[in-house]
């Protein structure tokens, strides 16, 4: 796995313009807790000290989604879907079926068990991320076998062509023999057809012009992106709290970002604050980045 073009704390000394940020506050997040009947699941329990929610599923939709219906928040670019998922221990999403998607999550915390329908069975946990290209048709489960809660974001985003083959990779970062990468923003999403050395070493491709990249950065500590001509970017703050390009987001809040149609620009990212999680105290970003759509974006903030 590569970290990208971004370090630590330089920026290409061509870029001076900075890409302009719109905060998407937790509180414009539509929040979901369905009923555990509507995936296979039991009851919730009465008190059982290991749930931190009274339901079995917390999900935050950031687009417009099953039973939240907002034509003024779609999607933004290519992306459909990102919901962020809280899901309690020995519950889970039961096989349901997916077409013409690309279906890529990201593991927050705790251990998220895969199995589909093309034989893959696969458990993965904090930092690693897996795709799905749902193409003609593929079924799927996902689920939390283990005693503590899982938290993972899943992002749907429109692919190239439709009819396309099924197909499942991953990342197991538990897996990886690379060492902990703090205050590195790694690339672990790249588009199929793009053969540039920064994009083949993504472990992760899919059908579509995006790439993906996470960081878990230390407090005071700056990566600064250069977002590409053309381009925009989608970021969620997963834990801690950033400043964006000076833009403040704390836990849940996501931002657009955009840049210029004829000039590379910069995202600065700072770890502003942090918080107590499996690897430490830490701020934990997520970045999608894209083609430049005209009016992208959420028409009711």
């Amino acid at each position: 796995m590569s970290s990208s073009t971004t370090t630590a704390t330089t920026s290409s000394a061509a870029t001076t313009l900075q890409a302009s940020v719109r905060v998407v506050p937790n509180e414009k997040l539509f929040v979901s807790e369905p009923d555990p009947d509507w995936f296979g699941n039991g009851p919730n329990p009465a008190n059982d000290p290991s749930w931190t929610n009274g339901n079995w599923l917390n999900s935050r939709f950031h687009f417009s989604f099953a039973e939240y219906n907002n034509h003024r928040n779609s999607r933004f670019g290519v992306m459909r879907v990102m919901n962020d998922d809280l899901v309690q221990p020995h519950r889970g999403f039961g096989t349901h079926p997916h077409t013409n998607m690309e279906i890529v999550t990201y593991i927050v915390e705790g251990e998220l068990t895969h199995q589909d329908s093309m034989g893959t069975k696969e458990s993965l946990g904090r930092g690693s991320i897996q795709f799905m290209t749902a193409g003609t048709g593929v079924r799927h489960s996902e689920f939390n076998h283990g005693d503590k809660p899982l938290r993972f974001i899943q992002t749907w985003i429109v692919p190239s062509h439709t009819g396309l083959r099924p197909n499942y990779g991953s990342f197991a970062a538990q897996k990886s023999t690379e060492k902990q990468c703090i205050n590195e923003l790694k690339h672990l999403v790249g588009n199929v057809k793009d053969t540039s050395d920064e994009s083949s070493k993504a472990p992760v491709h899919i059908n579509q012009d995006v790439d993906a990249y996470a960081a878990e950065m230390e407090l005071g500590q700056t990566l600064t992106h250069e977002l590409r001509e053309g381009r925009q970017s989608y970021l969620l703050c997963m834990e801690g709290s950033v400043k964006v390009n000076g833009q403040v987001l704390n836990r849940h809040d996501a931002c657009e970002i955009q840049g210029d149609a004829k000039a590379p620009t910069t995202v600065q990212i700072e770890a502003s604050g942090t918080e107590a999680t499996e690897n430490g105290d830490l701020a934990h970003i997520l970045m999608f980045t894209m083609k430049q759509v005209p009016g992208s974006g959420r028409g009711d903030l």
